[in-house]
């Protein structure tokens, strides 16, 4: 690996194309590495950001155009009789096969940081005659978003490159993993859509059959039930890590992380962003909320109860979750409640803006309504988490364990709140 690196701040670029392009062609080169080291060239001046993107991304491009057609001229009984020697036999070609015809080229774009796959996956393209303007739209694509995320993430390391790049790659490639997966399910669920929902409302009707409302709310109870068992289990996650201190390195990363993106320029923006999440900002979404509701709401009383149970509830849970836990965070002046895990800001910002965008949600058709009230309540609370590790008021881990608390939170009163409604409407019909 050092004499790579050498190579690199010797002859620049011209390494980092070729040894992308050769690693696309499977050869065992440290590519993430590569990269990232290449970003930390850039903080210091040795090379250009854009053209190290550029000519790292041609790199692969390059490489991953001739495994395609490698791969489209030997065929498959090339790789059936000799693939094992190169570690492209049968098995694996078999596994991408069954991940092309079922997820299709798009696959091609997040392959890139799974290792091994996107070492075969040109190979494979060739063998089995993908057109190959599909695939090279695709393949392009990801080449391009790959080597930007390790370029820049080198870049934003910088002198501490040494010391968190292998951490940070871990994250990226379980970042990768789980991308990958969520694009599956996706995938799955939108190639069998009404197999899937009949599956679960016929599940869903054997386990509460005393409600006989609308499938799609049926549905609709069961996939928030999902999202509950999903932030519960990432509940008990963070609890055992808070339990066995598992936090220091995590924490570490994504405080150096935090404060090489935004400098001391940002200070002005990030305390703007630190009132999102206070009652600056709360305070006029419970009262329009409330307003709306009265207006609007199809079970006024019911929603208006839920509403402000959600709000005090969340408060009371993250101070009485700060006091059991007693964790004070990096700095304690001017604090006089210097308890930070979970943060009070986050939860309170995902409980309160969440459950408002919810009744949002949940009583207008307009799918561009539905995610603009997504994509606020997402952007706001990314925002009020990351202005409290950029002031080092709370550590990264108490702003995930505020958003965690409160995912579970959130859901739960969603799925009590549509249960209520469930069986007031069975009465009224009685």
């Amino acid at each position: 690996m050092s004499f790579l690196t050498n190579w690199l701040e010797h002859y620049g670029n011209w390494v980092l194309f070729f040894s992308l392009l050769l690693e696309m062609l499977a050869l065992p080169l440290p590519g993430e590495v590569l990269m990232s080291y290449a970003g930390l060239l850039v903080f210091q001046g040795k090379l250009n950001w854009i053209l190290s993107i550029l000519t790292a991304g041609a790199g692969a491009s390059v490489g991953m155009t001739i495994s395609y057609w490698i791969g489209f001229g030997l065929g498959t009984p090339f790789f059936e009789k000799y693939g094992t020697r190169i570690h492209l036999g049968p098995d694996k070609l078999d596994k991408v096969s069954h991940w092309f015809q079922k997820y299709g080229n798009k696959v091609l774009i997040i392959a890139y940081f799974i290792p091994g796959v996107r070492h075969i996956t040109g190979y494979f393209s060739g063998v089995t005659r993908i057109p190959f303007r599909k695939y090279a739209i695709f393949s392009y694509i990801g080449a391009f978003f790959w080597v930007s995320v390790f370029i820049s993430l080198g870049k934003v390391l910088g002198p501490k490159w040494e010391q968190y790049h292998h951490t940070i790659n871990r994250y990226l490639i379980i970042g990768g993993i789980i991308a990958a997966v969520i694009f599956i399910l996706v995938y799955i669920y939108r190639k069998n859509k009404q197999q899937i929902e009949n599956q679960l409302i016929s599940s869903l009707n054997k386990w509460v059959q005393r409600f006989q409302s609308m499938g799609k709310v049926r549905f609709f109870v069961l996939s928030v039930f999902v999202v509950f068992v999903l932030f519960f289990s990432l509940m008990i996650g963070i609890i055992q890590d808070f339990f066995e201190k598992e936090f220091t390195q995590f924490d570490e990363v994504t405080s150096y992380v935090i404060h090489q993106i935004f400098d001391s320029s940002w200070t002005a923006s990030m305390n703007n962003f630190a009132l999102l999440g206070s009652y600056y900002v709360y305070a006029p979404v419970i009262i329009l909320t409330s307003v709306w509701i009265f207006f609007k709401g199809k079970d006024r009383f019911l929603e208006i109860s839920f509403f402000a149970f959600v709000i005090i509830g969340g408060e009371i849970l993250a101070e009485g979750l700060r006091m059991l836990f007693h964790r004070t965070g990096p700095e304690l002046v001017g604090l006089q409640f210097p308890y930070t895990f979970p943060s009070e800001q986050t939860l309170n910002s995902l409980t309160v803006c969440g459950f408002a965008a919810f009744l949002l949600v949940r009583h207008y058709g307009n799918v561009k309504m539905q995610i603009t009230a997504t994509l606020f309540v997402f952007i706001l609370c990314l925002l009020v988490g990351i202005s409290r590790i950029f002031f080092n008021v709370q550590y990264p881990s108490d702003v995930a364990a505020g958003y965690i608390f409160a995912g579970a939170w959130l859901s739960l009163n969603v799925i009590l709140l549509e249960i209520f409604r469930i069986l007031r409407n069975k009465e009224c019909t009685a």
